[in-house]
């Protein structure tokens, strides 16, 4: 047991360590960055209820359905929910980049608890492709969500567009996500290319995150000094 517990953990812990060390300037509180990693954790079981009922009641008819409603949006909607009523407008959040910080931990604080009750279902042989697949993918959705939450939050003027975007394209990618591992006899010649892309989306994510974040700094100390002055 103790081996699947660290198996399902370690592979979360990892990609949340490797996206908070990506912020260059006012590193996030690690007790606010863990507290959003268990919201996301405690996520897994209303999800869970309303995925079992959906499945009991026969509602899950096709793939595309279960890819494009059950899993996809049902997940990142509570995850971008989490996200918007309880850390959006919290003081920590104080630069674009603390979005992907936060977006990172939610999604991974889920995927962690979902990694768990998988290995212990099903082996702890699955270990290596379950951090590979859902839990990086996970990750990466969490970063998209958290970039656009950031842009919304640090630019001027309509803030609606990004609030969408936040929501919508880390909805659509993990659908897609799904739908080909659910429909696909051979996925996995279309599952890495995917991740491949997934990567380099959500890596451009970072670095644009980190180019906003420098030029908030350089905004606040610009202000700063003109009122000094």
């Amino acid at each position: 047991m103790l081996g699947i517990l660290s198996a399902g953990i370690a592979p979360g812990l990892a990609l949340l360590s490797y996206f908070y060390l990506k912020d260059e300037y006012e590193p996030e509180p690690i007790s606010f960055v863990l507290r959003t990693f268990l919201y996301g954790a405690l996520l897994v079981f209303p999800i869970m209820f309303i995925q079992h009922v959906l499945e009991t009641e026969h509602l899950v008819k096709s793939d595309l359905f279960d890819a494009f409603f059950s899993t996809g949006l049902l997940e990142e909607f509570f995850k971008w929910f989490v996200l918007f009523y309880a850390v959006y407008q919290h003081v920590e959040f104080d630069e674009p980049f603390d979005g992907i910080v936060y977006g990172v931990a939610v999604s991974l604080g889920f995927a962690t608890i979902e990694n768990i009750f998988y290995l212990i279902a099903n082996g702890v042989g699955h270990a290596m492709s379950r951090a590979l697949l859902p839990v990086s993918s996970h990750a990466l959705f969490g970063v998209i969500m958290g970039f656009y939450l950031g842009k919304a939050k640090f630019t001027d003027g309509t803030k609606a567009k990004w609030l969408i975007l936040s929501l919508f394209i880390p909805y659509i990618l993990h659908s897609f996500y799904d739908f080909i591992l659910l429909s696909l006899e051979h996925w996995v010649y279309i599952i890495f290319p995917f991740m491949i892309f997934l990567w380099w989306f959500g890596l451009t994510k970072v670095k644009k995150a980190k180019i906003l974040s420098a030029n908030h700094f350089k905004k606040q100390y610009s202000v700063q000094k003109t009122l000094q002055s």
